[in-house]
C-alpha cells in the first residue's frame, strides 16, 4: 500500500501540475498579461510545482532528506536520464543550439549551491541568497527576450508556442483546470511523501535515498516527456534549454523557498558524493555546449548507463 500511495501521489502531482499550468496560462492571457511574462513566470513555476510541493511538504513533515534529495537527484537525472533516453531515440544535432550563456549560469548556480551546502544546514539566509540568484536569472532572461523580440518586431501578446495556451478555452474550463490543480498538488504531495516515508521505514532505506531515487525520477518525468518530443522534432535547443532551465530553477527556487519554511540539514552523503555527482553530470554537457558535439545514440546510451550506475551506487 505504501508503494501504491507513492505512485498515486506522483500521478496526481503530474496531472495537477499540468492542469494548473493550463488554467493559469489561459487565465493570464485572457486578462491581458503579455505572453512573454506568462512564459517566464507562470509556465516556469507551474511545471516545477510538483517538486516545490514535495520539498515543502517534506520539510513540514520533518523529512528534509527527501526535500534535498529530490532536488539534487532531479538535477542529476535531468542531465543523464532526461537527455540520455531521448538521444537513444533520436540523435540531437547541437550545431544550431547556442546555450553557452545559460549553461555557464547553471554551472555557477551549481557551485554556489554546493558552497552553501558546506555552510549548512540550509536556513533562511541561504534561501534568500538563492532567491536573489533566481531574481537575477529571471531578470536577465526577461531583458534578453525583450531585446530579441524587439529586433524581430514580434508582438508581445503573441501566444503561439506557449505550453497550455488555448485561445478558444471557455471560462468554466479555465476555472476547472485551476481548481483541479490547486486541489491536486497538495493532495498528491501528501500521498507521495507519506508513501515514500513509509517505504523508507519499512525497508530500512534512508529518506535521502528515497529522495534521490524514487521521488527524483518521478518528478523528472515532465522534463523527460518534453525532451523526448523535442528530440523527435529535432529541436535540440528546446531539449537542452529545458534541462538547463529546470536545473537552475530547482536549485534557486525550490530549495530557496523550502529553506524559508524550515532548516534543511545536509547529510554527509550529499557532501561527499551526491553533490559532486550532480556537478560532474553538469560538466559532462560542456563538449555539447561549447564544441557543439552531436548527442548521438551512443552518447545517449552512455549517459543512461551512467545514471543507472549512479542509482545502483545510491541504493547499495
Amino acid at each position: 500500500m505504501a508503494f501504491a500511495y507513492a505512485t498515486l501521489g506522483l500521478v496526481i502531482l503530474l496531472l495537477a501540475g499540468d492542469s494548473l499550468v493550463r488554467g493559469a496560462v489561459n487565465l493570464s492571457l485572457r486578462l491581458g498579461v503579455p505572453a512573454l511574462i506568462v512564459s517566464l513566470t507562470i509556465v516556469a513555476f507551474g511545471t516545477s510545482a510538483p517538486e516545490l510541493l514535495i520539498s515543502v511538504q517534506a520539510i513540514r513533515g520533518d523529512l528534509p532528506g527527501i526535500a534535498l534529495g529530490n532536488v539534487v537527484g532531479s538535477n542529476t537525472a535531468n542531465v543523464l536520464m532526461v537527455l540520455g533516453l531521448p538521444a537513444i531515440i533520436a540523435a540531437m544535432n547541437m550545431q544550431t543550439c547556442d546555450t553557452r550563456k545559460s549553461y555557464t549560469m547553471m554551472l555557477g548556480v551549481s557551485v554556489l549551491f554546493i558552497a552553501l551546502c558546506f555552510l549548512g544546514p540550509l536556513t533562511w539566509w541561504h534561501g534568500l541568497i538563492l532567491l536573489a540568484g533566481l531574481a537575477v536569472m529571471l531578470g536577465d532572461q526577461l531583458r534578453e527576450t525583450l531585446a530579441h523580440r524587439q529586433s524581430r518586431k514580434e508582438e508581445e501578446s503573441e501566444d503561439e508556442g506557449i505550453e497550455g495556451a488555448d485561445p478558444s478555452m471557455t471560462g468554466w474550463k479555465i476555472a476547472l483546470f485551476l481548481v483541479l490543480g490547486l486541489i491536486g498538488l497538495p493532495l498528491g504531495a501528501d500521498l507521495l511523501i507519506d508513501g515514500a516515508s513509509t517505504l523508507a521505514r519499512r525497508y530500512g532505506v534512508s529518506e535521502t535515498v528515497i529522495g534521490l531515487t524514487l521521488v527524483a525520477v518521478g518528478t523528472s518525468l515532465p522534463e523527460l516527456a518534453t525532451t523526448v518530443m523535442a528530440a523527435l522534432r529535432r529541436q535540440a535547443d528546446v531539449a537542452m534549454g529545458n534541462v538547463i532551465g529546470s536545473n537552475m530553477f530547482n536549485l534557486l527556487a525550490i530549495i530557496g523557498i523550502a529553506s524559508l519554511i524550515g532548516p534543511i540539514p545536509v547529510d554527509d552523503q550529499f557532501l561527499t558524493f551526491d553533490l559532486w555527482v550532480m556537478l560532474a553530470a553538469a560538466l559532462v554537457l560542456a563538449p555539447f555546449v561549447f564544441l557543439r558535439w552531436t548527442m548521438t545514440r551512443a552518447w545517449g546510451l552512455g549517459l543512461t548507463a551512467l545514471y543507472g550506475l549512479y542509482l545502483y551506487a545510491v541504493v547499495s
